[in-house]
């Protein structure tokens, strides 16, 4: 029973790290959007965009059981992380820099009034929503079963994981985000490391799917197996090792990016 329970725990503290750098990166995107305003309209704008970003995050909350419970959505939801980790990996690897694709949507906000630009920043919101409720539950659901009893429609334990999970990027969005904005420009491959490890828990989400009962690709219990439980977060400890020990940038790309 502490064994799973350690897991738990584990989860739940990638689950935090990585909502960390999902909100700075969430809060980085809302003030580039912004930037273009006078500085009452701009902090008024940031504003009503941590504000969205609850609303949204509590929103998707409340979809976990239709999430869960569901494989066509569980495959989507699979896809959609891969083609996120991977669509930024590739771009920060062999594409133009980050602070061009930055550049990119201050100048596409640039000209436009207070609103529409709220409104582009409620677009950003929703999407950091999204991302933050998918990878949470496909890592809660390929924790063992707990001894708590069903939420939601998941097992008690890997509900509260999300929850939890859900709870601490609110958190971070509004009190920690400064931090992990200033922690993203003196090690800036944290951020590609991050959506590395969202690439990863998608695999994780298609290993699932695989092994749903209506799918039968893969036996049922590989998902909750040793192996793959090795598997998964020796994986991931090694792409989050590599993304902190990884080389940064010079002063001068750091001021750029931001």
């Amino acid at each position: 029973m502490e064994s799973i329970w350690l897991e738990y725990a584990w989860a739940l503290l990638i689950l935090i790290g990585l909502e960390g750098l999902l909100s700075a990166d969430n809060a980085l995107v809302l003030a580039v959007i912004a930037k273009h305003l006078p500085e009452d309209q701009k902090k008024k704008a940031i504003n009503y965009g941590i504000i969205m970003a609850f609303v949204f995050r509590f929103a998707a909350l409340f979809a976990i059981s239709f999430i869960a419970n569901v494989w066509q959505i569980q495959a989507i939801g699979a896809a959609y992380l891969l083609y996120l980790g991977l669509k930024h990996i590739i771009k920060a690897r062999f594409g133009k820099e980050n602070k061009n694709i930055r550049e990119d949507i201050k100048k596409d906000a640039a000209g436009k009034g207070f609103w529409p630009t709220v409104s582009k920043i409620a677009i950003a919101d929703l999407a950091f929503a999204i991302d933050s409720i998918l990878a949470a539950v496909a890592l809660a659901l390929g924790l063992p079963d707990s001894p708590l009893p069903e939420f939601g429609g998941m097992d008690g334990g890997q509900f509260l994981v999300v929850v939890l999970g859900g709870i601490a990027g609110l958190i971070l969005i509004k009190f920690a985000a400064t931090w992990f904005v200033k922690l993203l420009a003196q090690r800036p491959a944290l951020e590609t490391t991050a959506y590395a490890i969202v690439a990863w828990v998608g695999v994780k989400l298609a290993v699932i799917t695989l092994a749903h009962e209506d799918i039968g690709v893969l036996d049922h219990h590989f998902p909750h197996s040793t192996v793959w439980t090795i598997i998964f977060y020796g994986v991931l400890v090694a792409i989050a090792l590599l993304g902190w020990f990884a080389p940064g940038k010079s002063k001068q790309s750091q001021t750029d990016q931001l």
